[in-house]
């Protein structure tokens, strides 16, 4: 059945959800903050409370090494003051916010009615039955704070989401936004609302993740300042070829979340995961572009005239492509398009599929007592079948892993090109399908049943092949059995 040509459409973005908690941010630099107790909790608490500037009355009448010792030292910010007695109803008059670390469930109902009779919010540590508040896990890139919540349900969770924002976060991210804070009054009284501001913010904010913390210049952000007034600078157009991997979304870059966080516009293709697709930002366009062979597809000349178009108006152009943009992802043709028109690409490498089927197995591609060269290679051509340039002699070396993308529909005329030119029939052989995904599925045999074996994969999901020895070692494949196809996991 013949391919039909389908033009590029666009998907519908996610709405916002439920939310568990609503995040919002108290403004404490000067004011009063109670908070009762006096263990190692209660002075992280206290730590946390002071560096905001807020002026800490800790209620304690028998405080902890942890807390004396955080008591010696100060806070970053704000003040700690200890009242060696236990808490009462008097002292919450006039405070911001009340925390509690009550050891029992009637000390906390009780602190909680005190603090709730004077009007002030209240936490009580571990007790969120009785919490207006709830402090989450924190990203401190001040002045930008990211601050995480996951109901109470999971601290430790919240702690390893932390972890994960930290690696994308420049640190330097910390100085650009002081420098924002310190440059806003002369941006609004100097740019109208609009164009104006809009061209010079979103430069700075290329600016700050690009850039390091060293590079910030004032006389360059006066000069931003006066070019986004005149109208010099444009949110020039741009396109990012960024690779997804082969599906599973812990496997991106941090480069490459970053690109996604930043587009305006994402063309993706048929094989990107919508786990992928989810840490893009969120009001990013998202448009799909799939190129599958042998299925209705986008033609490649209407890909190159849509990203053209969208960064001609000035758009950041994501083009998302599974495995790695550079390796038999047609970016070639793509860049070509782009620089003729004078528009500038990056490319973000990606993990490709070869990497995914090696970790996949625990398999060495090129352990040195089986192979000494690595070939990848398409089972495609532009007409649907082999490409009739290969060298299959040097294709069928015994000392060589080859692994062989889109080679599903070709692994026939794959198998007798090799045994033709000497590869022997029983050369070690695996099929995997959907790498790295929950559907992944695996066939391992020998290159004389790679056709039968293939058949036995479920249909419609990419294939990769790997061929050579290196998968005849006995724990890369003693759980896939000669023609018998088995769910990875």
């Amino acid at each position: 059945m013949k391919a039909v040509s389908r033009k590029p459409s666009e998907a519908e973005p996610r709405r916002l959800g439920a939310l568990a908690k609503l995040p919002v941010f108290f403004d404490l630099r000067g004011k009063r903050v109670i908070l009762a107790g006096g263990s190692a909790g209660a002075a992280w608490k206290a730590e946390l409370l002071a560096s905001t500037g807020a002026d800490v009355a800790i209620y304690a009448e028998d405080p902890d090494a942890e807390m004396l010792s955080l008591l010696a030292r100060g806070a970053a910010d704000g003040t700690l003051t200890l009242h060696q007695r236990p808490w009462s109803i008097n002292i919450f008059a006039g405070a911001a916010l009340a925390v509690g670390d009550c050891e029992s469930a009637e000390e906390a109902k009780a602190f909680r009615c005190a603090a709730k009779a004077a009007g002030v919010p209240v936490n009580t540590v571990d007790k969120p039955e009785t919490c207006d508040f709830q402090f989450g896990s924190i990203v401190n890139r001040s002045p930008v704070v990211i601050g995480i919540s996951t109901d109470g349900a999971a601290p430790i969770l919240g702690q390893a989401i932390r972890r994960r924002i930290e690696t994308l976060l420049p640190q330097a991210l910390a100085e650009w936004a002081a420098k924002a804070q310190a440059i806003r009054e002369r941006v609004m009284a100097v740019l109208q609302p609009g164009p104006e501001r809009r061209r010079f913010w979103e430069a700075f904010s290329e600016r700050a993740f690009r850039a390091r913390g060293g590079d910030i210049d004032d006389a360059a952000l006066l000069n931003l300042i006066a070019e986004s007034r005149s109208g010099l600078v444009t949110t020039s157009g741009r396109v990012t070829l960024v690779g997804a991997g082969p599906g599973d979304a812990d496997l991106l870059t941090i480069k490459a979340v970053r690109a996604l966080q930043s587009a305006d516009v994402i063309l993706f293709d048929d094989l990107v995961s919508e786990e992928v697709l989810e840490l893009a930002r969120r009001e990013a366009k998202r448009m799909m572009v799939g190129k599958r062979g042998n299925r209705d597809s986008c033609s490649q000349s209407d890909i190159n005239a849509l990203m053209l178009k969208l960064a001609q108006q000035g758009k950041h152009v994501v083009r998302l492509k599974s495995g790695d943009p550079m390796i038999f992802g047609r970016a070639g043709e793509e860049i070509d398009s782009l620089e003729a028109a004078g528009i500038p690409v990056r490319v973000v490498p990606g993990i490709t599929s070869a990497q995914g089927l090696a970790a996949s197995l625990n398999t060495s591609l090129t352990h040195r007592d089986h192979a000494q060269t690595l070939s990848l290679m398409t089972g495609h051509s532009r007409k649907g079948e082999l490409p009739k340039t290969v060298d299959w002699r040097k294709a069928a070396d015994p000392h060589a892993t080859t692994v062989v993308y889109m080679g599903g529909k070709t692994a026939g005329s794959l198998s007798e090109k090799l045994m033709a030119n000497g590869l022997p029939a029983v050369t070690p052989v695996v099929a995997v399908t959907s790498i790295s995904r929950p559907e992944e599925s695996r066939w391992s045999g020998v290159l004389g049943d790679l056709v039968q074996g293939i058949a036995l994969l479920p249909p419609g999901g990419p294939v990769l092949i790997g061929i050579g020895a290196v998968f005849g070692q006995k724990r890369a494949v003693q759980a896939m059995p000669a023609l018998s196809a088995q769910k990875a996991g």
